[in-house]
């Protein structure tokens, strides 16, 4: 079974998001042993966001740190997990909402793919970037 990180660098999608890994220095955490659940926005969920902005996050390595940790959360949460919860706790040490009324969102992103399983943990693929406040 892969490991986070492969899944992520085979799945094709997730260019502008190992990218940021990388530039944030948190490529190993997605090889680390332990459990993770990554909520990975697209390479489309990036087009959404202006290409000068997400520019500025590069440059700016505690800001692109911040808005990567907001993406992982500490354990493995699966679909079925998310219909028990309100809120989850991120790696940056805010809460995201979850809301599973017509599918499942994590703030205002939806999960467009669940459940992608890890030997350290699981990916739901998102439709748009978290932003975590005081970005």
């Amino acid at each position: 079974m892969d490991n986070l990180l492969n899944i992520v660098t085979h799945a094709g999608c997730f260019k502008t998001l190992l990218m940021a890994l990388e530039t944030a220095s948190l490529v190993e955490l997605l090889q680390a042993p332990g459990s993770y659940t990554i909520l990975a926005p697209t390479d489309e969920a990036f087009v959404n966001i202006p290409a000068n902005l997400i520019n500025a996050w590069m440059e700016e390595i505690p800001k692109i740190k911040k808005i990567i940790r907001y993406h992982i959360i500490l354990g493995d949460i699966r679909a079925n997990d998310f219909l028990k919860l309100n809120v989850v706790e991120t790696l940056e040490g805010s809460t995201i909402a979850v809301n599973t009324s017509n599918g499942i969102k994590v703030n205002d992103a939806k999960v467009i793919k669940a459940d992608i399983i890890a030997e350290n943990g699981v990916v739901h693929i998102i439709d748009k970037v978290l932003i975590p406040e005081g970005i």
